[in-house]
């Protein structure tokens, strides 16, 4: 069996291995065994990061309807029982942004709640 010269290969996952690790600090970014650490920590927490993005914006959403809420003299769970009572189907992300953006247009659909 011929002998295999692997330099090249080793040479090319080295690089690659670097690349993905750019930006990283210390000897995370230029050593490799601890730039493969780095990878493989890094994209579990990006795994769980993007499920932890969707609940916190969820929490955000429900502290500016909270506030703009109690601006109308109302709390955020009479609030939002009162939607589903009189079925006005708007998510969250939607009265957020109503209520940062257009209060006026808020307070009606409080009033409607009422």
């Amino acid at each position: 069996m011929p002998r295999v010269k692997r330099g090249v290969m080793i040479k090319k996952s080295t690089k690659n291995t670097l690349a993905k690790t750019k930006g990283f600090r210390h000897g995370r970014k230029n050593l490799i065994r601890m730039a493969k650490q780095a990878i493989v920590n890094a994209g579990k927490f990006a795994y769980r990061d993007r499920r932890v993005k969707k609940r916190d914006f969820r929490q955000q959403w429900i502290i500016q309807i909270n506030a703009a809420c109690r601006m109308n003299d109302i709390t955020y769970s009479i609030f939002m029982k009162g939607l589903k009572d009189k079925e006005i189907e708007l998510d969250r992300k939607i009265l957020a942004d109503l209520a940062e953006n257009e209060p006026e247009e808020f307070a009606k659909i409080v009033a409607k709640v009422k």
